[in-house]
């Protein structure tokens, strides 16, 4: 079971309720932490109901949790409308059905702001919120979704308007990797893609295989098939390396405290485990990070910031070359499956891991300050009578106050590392039988 911290405190608390696939490890592990914390079962909602009946209802008193609707075929062909599990195509449709069914959802207490992940599911409109806020992030003239992107040629266009000869080519509702293209341009008629997409019978299919493309009519036909869905163009950042492997960083920021971490390397242009990634040293790249760690931490925070509604979110650090400056390249709403990695040291989730310093979070937010050491101190005054019905929870509105407070730096130590086994699996299904070209 994953580590989750002692059950102390065990009483009345807060009733969670959980929106999500029954069957998915996502809603066992949350479950597995609340149990662990000595609290009621958490009454879960399935997805296939709420996008059959049009809704559900919650009482005053249930705090509602939302799970990733994915890795479930039936709610994915009623939010994609693809019947092939594998497709790329979809991701515009899947935006609109989702935020609307997460509208429908009435009464409880709101641990994720349906407007904020409203934003959060569309890359254009949350790199222009991160943008405006200060947060630093790789130029995008997609940003804002104030640029229409109709296929291979406006791309290329704007890579040549905006001097981007290396850029990243992302479906703008896509998650897990899916329809994400690394551009590479050297002059006219020179152009490779490497990407996880399979262009198979004029069809886009994805894959568990990282293929390159170095024929522009097939990388024009990829980009032409996923153009409908909505693109989002970033600037190509170097990478700072681990080991002679691009890196990255995932960190988990729960009420506006940078409490998980974990690296991300490849050879690849694309660092998703289920693409062949694999995680390196945490200790390694505090170390190279020295002071700046803290500055990597705090740039988390204050893009999390930005969604103070949200209790919970993934953010994608890309470090520069030499580990001096950081990037935010993605956050995620549903970001926090790391199993059995607890906290960070100095984080104030030592010891628990994503699912139980989120039900730390919110057990502190539902009680006086007195009785909550931080970082999940509760911003309710004793005499408070807590959120009313439909409104967030205080923990997730904590999230801007926590975030302009400076991080110490944490002494340097190799932090549990889940297996490989355990990284976070696509929305969609992959096909892997089929040979790279």
């Amino acid at each position: 079971m994953s580590p989750s911290g002692s059950s102390r405190g065990a009483g009345p608390g807060p009733r969670f309720a959980v929106v999500g696939n029954p069957e998915n490890r996502r809603v066992g592990l949350f479950a597995a932490a609340v149990r662990a914390a000595a609290l009621p079962v958490p009454r879960v909602v399935p997805w296939q109901d709420v996008l059959r009946d049009g809704g559900a209802a919650f009482a005053a008193d249930e705090i509602v949790r939302l799970e990733s609707p994915g890795e479930n075929a039936d709610v994915d062909r009623a939010l994609r409308g693809v019947d092939d599990p594998t497709r790329v195509e979809g991701s515009g449709r899947w935006y609109e059905r989702f935020t609307a069914a997460v509208r429908s959802l009435r009464g409880g207490v709101r641990l994720d702001d349906p407007d904020e992940l409203g934003v959060l599911f569309d890359k254009r409109r949350c790199h222009d919120v991160l943008a405006r806020a200060g947060v630093p992030v790789p130029a995008s003239p997609t940003s804002g979704a104030t640029v229409a992107v109709r296929g291979w040629d406006d791309v290329r266009d704007l890579m040549r308007e905006h001097r981007m000869p290396r850029t990243f080519v992302k479906l703008a509702h896509g998650s897990s990797a899916s329809g994400v293209l690394a551009v590479e341009t050297a002059g006219p008629g020179r152009v490779q893609a490497t990407t996880s997409v399979e262009l198979a019978d004029g069809r886009l299919h994805n894959s568990l295989q990282v293929r390159r493309y170095r024929d522009e009519r097939e990388i024009a036909a990829i980009v032409d098939g996923l153009a409908p869905d909505g693109l989002h163009i970033e600037r190509w950042l170097p990478k700072a390396s681990l080991d002679g492997r691009a890196a990255d960083l995932r960190i988990v920021v729960v009420g506006g405290r940078a409490t998980h971490a974990v690296v991300r390397t490849s050879r690849s242009p694309l660092t998703n485990l289920h693409l062949g990634g694999a995680r390196g040293e945490l200790s390694t790249a505090m170390e190279a990070a020295g002071a700046r760690w803290a500055e990597a931490l705090e740039t988390c925070e204050r893009a999390a910031a930005c969604f103070p509604g949200t209790l919970c979110v993934g953010v994608d650090l890309l470090p520069a070359i030499g580990w001096r400056r950081f990037a935010v390249g993605e956050i995620n709403a549903f970001g926090d499956l790391l199993p059995r990695l607890t906290g960070l040291p100095g984080s104030g989730a030592e010891g628990l891991d994503t699912y139980a310093a989120q039900v730390a979070a919110v057990r502190h937010g539902a009680t006086s300050a007195s009785q909550a050491p931080e970082p999940f101190e509760s911003p309710q005054s004793p005499g408070d009578p807590g959120p009313r019905p439909g409104q967030r929870h205080p923990a997730a509105r904590h999230s801007a106050s926590v975030a302009s407070q400076p991080v110490e730096p944490p002494q340097p130590r190799q932090s549990p590392q889940p297996p490989d086994d355990s990284c976070p699996a696509p929305h969609h299904p992959a096909r892997n039988h089929h040979a790279s070209p």
